[in-house]
């Protein structure tokens, strides 16, 4: 094998040159699938622990109504800057002892172009609070960075979950699922005490709208000095890349250049939507990056999709990225957010061989297709899905779209047809939707229990590309930690390898 080149391993974070830029991205994975353990395990090893910053605001809340075992969260809301908003998450959402088994949370606001200043209050501070225990205790140039993970899709959530990271001193944040170009005056508004505002996303808008946060009314004189984290734009094709570059106004600090296997969201084919005989979409060459020309824009690159192994780490670095953004390897292990039963039953079909992860191109409410991995009593499965009555109560994809009165309506091709046919939608989106919100805090048993004894059922999603957990199911049959997996992956790179080891 040729060289590995170890130039771009020095490429220095902004606020220490004599830190380097991570070569292992531990991927965003939500809903909390990427907590805060395996973000700070990650970290501690010197590499990028990323959190997610998707529905934490639910996170908390029913954590806290659980007990908080262990005390995690009561603790980093200790150090929230803002006592009082800290003590009225408590007040609402915290049950000593935990809540009666069976009992359903309580509700918590729902996002809207204006969420209610409550909803605002308990989503900056659970996005503070997993920020913070992420990056508790990292101290010293071995350690690496702590970063947050969003969605372009979740548009009226992103203000206030930047925020609380910021409060936490969040080192980077990466965004995907669309195209993220006013993040960086985002980060750029608030890191100098401003209003955080993004454009939204309207069906029918004849009229520019916002979805913003403003520190100073929320936090007061409790607003502490915040700094600017880098932020790297997660595309899929070189065209994107360049025209987020080409602007210095909408310029992110990086890329992650993701290729169709990867997990969760991902971009749909370029072109008209084809599908295989398993009703997957079809790829082709347009839908890869050209590698060479984001490269030529200058800006530190990593890989992600299909790159799980030391040789496509190798590979990764051979073509001139910094390294690597991988999910499914720490998705499946011990350290991350995946209830035990769930990582149980992934890890034995992946001992047998048997895991299989469908991209869907009709689960995801957001239009994206979504991956899926195939387990039997989840949401997965036809039966189990159709079974499940339509709801929509969490409400994170939800759609905002502009009604006849000029008024703002939100829906989603998940909630009940019906309702979804009342606000205007056509039945065709509604066909084949899966609940992820529900499905997703399922995953890390947070599931919510209704009145009549409904349980919502799981909908665990995986990268396609499973090389890696199978090298490593291979090596530790009983799963592996974060650090294993860094190990592994880093077995052919020696500059980097020590920082794996060192965890």
């Amino acid at each position: 094998m040729a060289a590995v080149p170890t130039e771009h391993l020095h490429l220095h974070h902004r606020d220490d040159p004599r830190r380097p830029r991570p070569a292992i991205i531990q991927g965003g994975m939500g809903v909390a699938v990427s907590g805060w353990r395996l973000a700070r395990e990650v970290a501690q090893a010197g590499h990028l622990g990323v959190v997610s910053g998707t529905a934490m605001d639910a996170v908390l809340s029913r954590v806290l109504q659980d007990g908080d075992p262990g005390g995690h969260y009561r603790r980093a809301l200790e150090h929230f800057p803002s006592p009082e908003i800290a003590q009225r998450v408590l007040d609402k959402y915290f049950i000593d002892g935990g809540r009666v088994p069976g009992t359903p949370y309580k509700p918590i606001p729902k996002l809207t172009l204006a969420t209610a200043r409550a909803g605002q209050e308990l989503a900056v501070a659970a996005n503070f609070a997993e920020v913070w225990l992420a990056k508790e205790g990292l101290t010293g140039l071995g350690t690496g960075a702590v970063g947050i993970n969003c969605l372009e899709k979740v548009q009226m959530a992103t203000p206030t979950a930047l925020l609380g990271a910021m409060l936490a001193d969040v080192d980077y944040v990466l965004m995907g699922a669309g195209i993220p170009r006013e993040i960086p005056a985002l980060l750029r508004d608030l890191a100098a005490g401003g209003i955080g505002r993004i454009s939204a996303d309207v069906l029918g808008g004849k009229l520019r709208r916002h979805v913003e946060v403003d520190p100073v009314d929320l936090l007061a004189e409790d607003l502490p000095p915040l700094r600017r984290p880098d932020f790297l734009a997660i595309v899929s094709v070189d065209q994107l890349a360049t025209y987020l570059h080409r602007d210095p106004d909408i310029r992110p600090d990086g890329f992650v250049v993701e290729r169709p296997p990867a997990g969760g969201h991902s971009a749909p084919p370029r072109g008209k939507m084809q599908l295989d005989e398993q009703g997957q979409p079809i790829y082709g060459d347009r839908d890869e990056a050209n590698l060479a020309k984001i490269a030529a824009l200058g800006l530190p690159f990593w890989l992600a999709g299909a790159f799980s192994t030391p040789e496509k780490v190798a590979e990764a670095l051979a073509a001139g990225a910094v390294g690597v953004q991988v999910g499914t390897l720490f998705a499946l292990s011990h350290d991350s957010g995946l209830a035990d039963g769930e990582r149980g039953q992934l890890l034995d079909k992946l001992r047998t061989g048997e895991l299989a992860v469908r991209n869907d191109p009709r689960a995801s409410p957001t239009g994206f297709p979504f991956k899926v991995a195939t387990l039997e009593g989840s949401a997965s499965q036809v039966e189990v899905y159709e079974a499940r009555p339509r709801l929509c109560d969490l409400s994170y994809l939800r759609q905002p779209y502009e009604r006849e009165d000029g008024e703002i309506g939100y829906r989603c091709a998940s909630e009940p047809v019906h309702m979804y046919l009342k606000k205007g939608g056509v039945v065709e989106d509604t066909v084949g939707r899966k609940c992820l919100c529900n499905g997703l805090m399922a995953n890390i048993g947070l599931g919510q229990e209704r009145k009549d004894g409904y349980v919502e059922d799981t909908l665990v999603t995986l990268g396609q590309d499973l090389s890696g957990a199978t090298a490593l199911i291979g090596r530790h049959p009983e799963g592996w930690t974060a650090v294993q997996a860094l190990g592994y992956l880093l077995e052919q790179v020696p500059a980097v390898r020590s920082l794996a080891a060192a965890g």
